[in-house]
């Protein structure tokens, strides 16, 4: 056989079979550059700098003292501490489904073609565009336990009135419901857009079959939602432990109670009230231990929960 017709059947070489996609992981690394050394000065150096400072006795205004890991076993005798990872986890438990069901439920009611729908999206967007501290203050006066507007309404219904935020009882499930309504807007957002692309044949497929209302949902929407739920679930539940601003706003004047302080707050107090700041930092790495287990948790949970559908 010629050497011109072994070149025709032989397969090409390994450089002929890379093509023009050759470079690409070149060219996505040099593109991915910026995040990566923003990420590597702006997130990882701050978090092995906090570590090294939880080694510490360090008020800001002497030299850092090493005390090796006495402010970590400190940290788990101190009442204050374990309340203030009590009630983060309670928010979290609690907030995090509330606020997914709720904003799961929006979205499918959103998703209609009905005239003005646009206005009432951008609507329920708004408070999360609103800062923060604004959205505490209207809520404060919401529960203000003289003539707040919620203690009027319960009022109609013969309910005495309740002192909300200041109440050991109510202030936590208070600004569980604040929380949950101002950060509705984003999951809202994210649930409409992967309602929205859905495929419409898929749903007609599941009327011929008989398939009902609800069997549709389960079957069709819930399993296409699968990476929607999975992006809010993980901001959510990593959102849910950085809590501050709400409990920083409606627990004043004073400072939080027993029933409102959170790990956040915690590490505010010790670090910038106190300037205790290897204390502080101890605790926002036990924060930091925490979520990423947790996220490491639901991931995995996520991809065996995928591979069961």
């Amino acid at each position: 056989m010629a050497l011109a017709d072994l070149r025709r059947i032989a397969p090409p070489s390994r450089q002929g079979r890379r093509g023009p996609r050759a470079g690409e992981g070149r060219w996505a690394l040099l593109f991915l550059a910026p995040t990566l050394i923003g990420l590597a000065f702006l997130s990882a150096g701050p978090i092995i700098a906090a570590f090294g400072i939880s080694l510490t006795s360090w008020d800001l205004l002497t030299a850092p003292e090493f005390v090796g890991l006495d402010n970590f076993f400190a940290l788990f005798r101190d009442p204050r501490f374990i309340v203030a990872l009590r009630n983060t986890a309670f928010y979290t438990f609690v907030s995090v489904p509330v606020g997914m069901l709720l904003s799961l439920g929006l979205a499918i009611a959103l998703n209609q073609a009905l005239r003005g729908i646009a206005l009432i999206r951008t609507a329920y967007f708004l408070p999360v565009v609103t800062s923060a501290t604004a959205v505490g203050l209207v809520w404060a006066w919401i529960y203000s336990p003289g003539d707040g507007i919620l203690n009027q309404i319960i009022g109609i219904f013969g309910i005495p009135a309740q002192k909300w935020v200041t109440d050991p009882f109510w202030a936590m499930p208070a600004i569980i419901v604040m929380s949950v309504w101002q950060g509705l807007g984003t999951s809202v957002i994210v649930f409409l857009a992967g309602l929205q692309g859905i495929p419409q044949e898929y749903y007609d497929a599941a009327s011929v079959d008989g398939a009902g209302r609800w069997s549709r949902f389960r079957r069709v929407t819930l399993p296409l939602l699968t990476p929607s739920i999975f992006f809010n679930g993980i901001l959510a539940l990593i959102g849910a432990f950085q809590v501050f601003d709400q409990v920083y706003v409606l627990a004043r004047p004073g400072k939080p109670t027993q029933a409102t302080i959170t790990l956040i707050y915690f590490i505010y107090e010790n670090g910038f009230k106190n300037f205790k700041m290897g204390y502080a930092a101890a605790a926002s790495w036990i924060l930091f231990l925490i979520v990423a287990v947790l996220s490491v948790i639901y991931f995995r949970s996520q991809r065996r929960w995928v591979h069961y559908q």
